[in-house]
């Protein structure tokens, strides 16, 4: 691994994002649950202050958005459809923390969203990402070379204005880049113009908890082989990301495939893209699974920031969510716990979850990935700890790959 983050200066500062301030987050909490570091806007070409919105595409958007609720333990607070004059599709939108998800469903049957949907499946179309200054950054973005398909508009309604403007990225995935303060006022609605505040019937069971995340941490993109420099660059040279990290050779290897990953993220580390192409080796690789069965690059995993995991994962096992198995062995390795040394919890218990822990020179952090959330071996999620760490579980890597061996194993896609 070798580490590239920029040294930032000492008299930055940091604010909470509108989403982190109604989630009752702190600074110091976020800085532990998902790195986040100082950083001077000012200079920035292409400032980025955080998440604003992860958007799937999915069949089934009503069913979706009642699974989200009953398993992930996310609250519905929007919602756009016919009901309120939107003839194509519906939308819900869901909150955890300073995490807010968009699922689209197809309803009118000429609607673009079933072109995609049939070809794709479920999976995550859009990372819409909250900006200062929506117009610098497409002007930014253009003098880069980047393919503008939104150009900046203001959108308005009852609750106030949104400007908003959309980069492409890799695939079929766009940057929706929405600037929520116009002319001083900052937006008071659930979402955005044309989206209604809505809440649910659905009532969480006694005991369970107020929520299982509370942020998002990073988000990985898969892209063809050969393609992770050029979409590297992309982030470095249009948006102003700097490189945090980078995976190669026996790093990021088992005895039958292999891969390659480069971390961007962008100045305050909220926002960060590991992006991975697959290796030649033996047999198929993880990104080469997915790249044929969502036909083509896209968002493959999102790593959502817990501060209990062990509580998370129990309380998602209750609900059916099934987690990638990790053999006894793992747990067992005296090099391992050697390496480990102390955590929060005994290893016992980690064992007892399949909960995966590493350690680097900042920390330590403990995860966990789920299996494939839907019928295409797609997209899955990561539950992530994070005590110091600002790695991604490097020491990991071989035991989760061959986890997912076995399972592409299963599937006859090895």
């Amino acid at each position: 691994m070798t580490d590239t983050t920029t040294a930032t200066p000492q008299d930055t500062h940091i604010d909470l994002t509108e989403q982190e301030r109604e989630a009752d987050l702190n600074i110091h909490e976020l800085k532990r649950l998902v790195g986040l570091v100082d950083y001077d806007e000012s200079k920035d070409p292409f400032p980025v202050t955080g998440w604003d919105a992860i958007v799937f595409v999915v069949g089934n958007a009503t069913q979706a958005a009642q699974y989200y609720q009953n398993v992930w333990g996310m609250e519905l607070v929007g919602y756009s459809g016919p009901e309120n004059g939107n003839r194509d599709h519906k939308a819900f939108v869901l909150k955890s923390g300073s995490i807010r998800f968009v699922l689209k469903g197809a309803v009118s049957p000429d609607s673009p969203l079933i072109a995609h949907h049939a070809l794709h499946g479920d999976g995550v179309v859009d990372i819409s990402l909250e900006v200062p200054d929506v117009d610098k950054c497409i002007a930014q973005a253009k003098a880069a070379g980047a393919r503008v398909v939104l150009e900046p508009e203001t959108v308005s309604d009852e609750y106030g204005s949104v400007r908003i403007g959309a980069i492409a990225t890799y695939g079929e995935t766009r940057h929706t880049l929405v600037q929520r303060t116009v002319d001083g006022q900052t937006y008071a609605g659930p979402y955005l113009p044309g989206y209604d505040a809505k809440v649910s019937t659905f009532v969480k069971r006694d005991g369970a908890p107020k929520r299982l995340f509370q942020a998002l941490d990073h988000i990985v993109g898969n892209v063809e082989l050969g393609k992770m420099d050029e979409w590297v660059s992309f982030y470095n040279r249009v948006m102003g990301f700097v490189n945090m990290a980078e995976f190669i050779g026996d790093d990021i290897a088992t005895d039958y495939s292999a891969l390659m990953s480069k971390v961007v993220a962008n100045g305050n580390h909220r926002v960060k893209f590991p992006l991975n192409e697959p290796a030649i080796a033996k047999k198929k690789s993880q990104i080469d699974e997915y790249l044929e069965f969502y036909k083509g690059p896209g968002a493959q995993h999102l790593a959502l920031a817990t501060n209990d995991i062990l509580r998370t994962v129990d309380e998602l096992r209750k609900e059916g969510v099934e987690f990638l198995d990790t053999p006894d062995a793992y747990y067992d390795d005296p090099e391992m716990r050697a390496r480990i040394g102390e955590v929060r919890v005994p290893i016992e218990e980690l064992k007892a979850r399949k909960i995966l822990v590493d350690r680097d020179e900042d920390g330590y952090l403990l995860q966990i990935f789920t299996k494939p959330l839907g019928d295409r071996p797609t997209v899955f999620f990561e539950i992530i700890e994070r005590h110091g760490s600002l790695g991604f579980g490097k020491g990991n890597f071989k035991a989760l790959f061959e986890s997912i061996e076995r399972e592409q194993d299963k599937r006859g896609n090895l």
